[in-house]
């Protein structure tokens, strides 16, 4: 009897923790994954972070027709879908956007409140992620002069590191600096970018001291000189190109040596590349070509040197989609020679496309340039996700797909079709501001700089004049609302007192962070936006409007059920979610919440 009893009682002892234990392993496993360790929640071999610079939500269905089975089409009909993502603040630029995707926090809290801002500190404007205090591997210039280090909170990325003691490894590839750095994270184990001043992925001395040497290899293959070496032409005959504007229009740009901005565009004229057939030493068809960037883009690629015979202007690559190809070609590189999501330990390959970016803001979202880059992106994925099935395995590696934010119309493109929209001068807002404070107030400095729809006042110049920065900063927002096209300004003071849930002053409030934002923010009308040049070519992007905000965002792979949701959903959600699903720590600044559709 008393050994029954003790049975019983060990049972009843035993019985929670192996229910425990069997919740826990009660996971739907990927095909082929090992067992994990007693106790150890399963995780991917690989996370793949993919962002695709500028690329609007319609953009998966606009071109869906034209889309190979193995890309977008793969992603939405193996994977999970949230067709109502949203950035929830301002500026929706490439740098902000990269920092809330992997940090699960806005402008706010991570500090990234733009592409660039101005430094009261120095008084001058600094680059997002410039850092002086790091050198250049790969390169001579000031292109390798980058770190995370304006970053002020953790990602996903070094949240995994943490988790493993470090032993995962984290990679970062673009052709942007931002767009490899960002996502990488503080303890990444290298990021990679493009030097359009030698057509090579570099790094810097916050990583490594060296290249590796299959970086050294890879670069000496001389990819981009390559895909410089024949024109753009179109993928598929230009009639097919029915989701887009007539082929000559005006509110393109062409390529600098261009007459008109028209295919086909010969790339070894404007690149001072020559032309050559060239040898195909890459993964992929061999009929693949490489182009340009026009000076139009206002995000330059670093280095970039004029078109000529004796010195090629490699920095033309990122402008066409051919810096998408060699984007894909670095990634497989690196997958394969890191043993990325094959070492028995949950890696991160950060990638990001950049070219889309560069592409739209020449030629507009309704161009034929557009419309191809993305069927080609589509190549480019499906040639992707083939090598994650041929290395790490089918279903073995989760994969994320979205966006650093939309775009606008051209202008030029909507007054065509009689829709509202508008040009604003960044330079004629701050020369107008300032001339009319110089008018009132005396002479001076007033307005130190206008970024990021901010405009930045001289508090020193105001406490000498013995103005209150509070009346300053009124008196200029009642200058701003009266110029065209802006729908309403508001000081900082204002956005600091109070707190939004919806609507517009949230998409300001969560944008702001004290000490790098300015002290008037400035909202434009929708279909409104700034530009350095009027009349205003192609497009940019930067507002709290559904075309620049709505993205897409699509999960994939391990452990992923095909579905799609309609329900609104935050980009800021996306880190949390991979938290949940890797079984580690959200950012440190994370803001999100895990997506359950895609956890179930």
């Amino acid at each position: 009897m008393k050994k029954i009893l003790a049975f019983v009682l060990a049972a009843l002892v035993a019985g929670p923790a192996l229910a425990q234990t069997a919740r826990r392993g009660a996971a739907p496993k990927a095909p082929g994954a090992p067992k994990p360790a007693a106790g150890i929640p399963a995780r991917p071999k690989l996370v793949v972070g993919i962002v695709v610079d500028q690329m609007r939500y319609d953009y998966l269905y606009r071109y869906w027709a034209k889309f190979g089975s193995g890309g977008f089409r793969r992603l939405l009909g193996e994977g999970f879908s949230f067709e109502s993502c949203r950035y929830n603040y301002v500026p929706t630029y490439t740098g902000p956007g990269h920092a809330s995707i992997y940090t699960g926090a806005t402008p706010s809290v991570n500090g990234i409140v733009g592409n660039n801002w101005f430094e009261r500190e120095t008084g001058r404007s600094t680059y997002v992620t410039e850092d002086k205090t790091v050198q250049g591997v790969g390169s001579s210039g000031t292109a390798g002069q980058q770190s995370p280090r304006h970053m002020m909170t953790t990602t996903i990325t070094d949240e995994l590191r943490l988790a493993t003691n470090f032993q995962s490894k984290v990679i970062g590839v673009c052709i942007k600096d931002r767009g490899s750095v960002l996502p990488a994270g503080h303890a990444a184990t290298a990021a990679y970018w493009y030097d359009g001043g030698n057509g090579s992925f570099i790094s810097s001395t916050f990583y490594q001291n060296a290249l590796p040497e299959w970086v050294v290899k890879f670069n000496q293959r001389g990819l981009a000189t390559q895909y410089l070496s024949r024109p753009w032409t179109t993928l598929r005959p230009l009639a097919e190109y029915t989701e887009s504007t007539p082929d000559d229009v005006t509110w393109e740009a062409p390529f600098k040596g261009e007459a008109a901005p028209v295919f086909p565009h010969n790339l070894p004229a404007i690149s001072g590349v020559p032309a050559a057939a060239r040898k195909d030493n890459r993964p992929g068809p061999a009929t693949r070509t490489a182009a340009d960037g026009p000076t139009a883009s206002l995000t330059p690629t670093p280095g970039a040197t004029p078109a000529n015979a004796a010195t090629p202007n490699l920095g033309v690559l990122p402008n066409t989609p051919f810096g998408n190809s060699i984007t894909t070609d670095m990634a497989l590189e690196a997958l394969r020679a890191e043993r990325l999501g094959q070492r028995g330990t949950t890696d991160f390959l950060a990638l990001s496309y950049s070219s889309t970016d560069y592409v739209g803001h020449q030629f507009g979202p309704n161009s034929i340039e557009v419309e191809d880059t993305y069927l080609r992106l589509d190549q480019e994925l499906a040639r992707l996700f083939a090598y994650l099935d041929q290395t790490v395995g089918q279903g073995q590696a989760l994969v994320f797909l979205s966006a650093d934010h939309g775009a606008a119309h051209s202008p030029e493109f909507l007054k065509a079709h009689r829709l509202p929209s508008g040009v604003v001068s960044a330079a004629l807002m701050r020369d107008t501001l300032q001339n009319r404070l110089a008018r009132r107030h005396g002479p001076g400095k007033w307005v130190l700089d206008y970024e990021n729809q901010q405009v930045y006042l001289n508090r020193q110049l105001a406490a000498e004049k013995k103005l209150k920065l509070h009346d300053l900063a009124e008196e200029v927002v009642q200058l701003l609302v009266e110029q065209p096209g802006v729908s309403r300004a508001l000081t900082a003071e204002d956005v600091q007192k109070s707190h939004w849930d919806s609507g517009t002053l949230m998409y300001l409030e969560n944008g702001y962070y004290p000490k790098r934002c300015g002290d008037v923010l400035v909202v434009l009308e929708p279909g409104w936006y700034e530009a350095y040049s009027i009349p205003a070519k192609g497009t940019t992007h930067g507002a709290s409007w559904a075309y620049d905000t709505h993205v897409p965002l699509l999960f994939w792979g391990w452990h992923v059920k095909p579905g799609a949701s309609a329900a609104p959903v935050n980009v800021v959600d996306i880190a949390a979610t991979l938290a949940r699903l890797l079984h580690i720590q959200e950012p440190s600044g994370c803001s999100g919440v895990p997506l359950l559709e895609v956890l179930k």
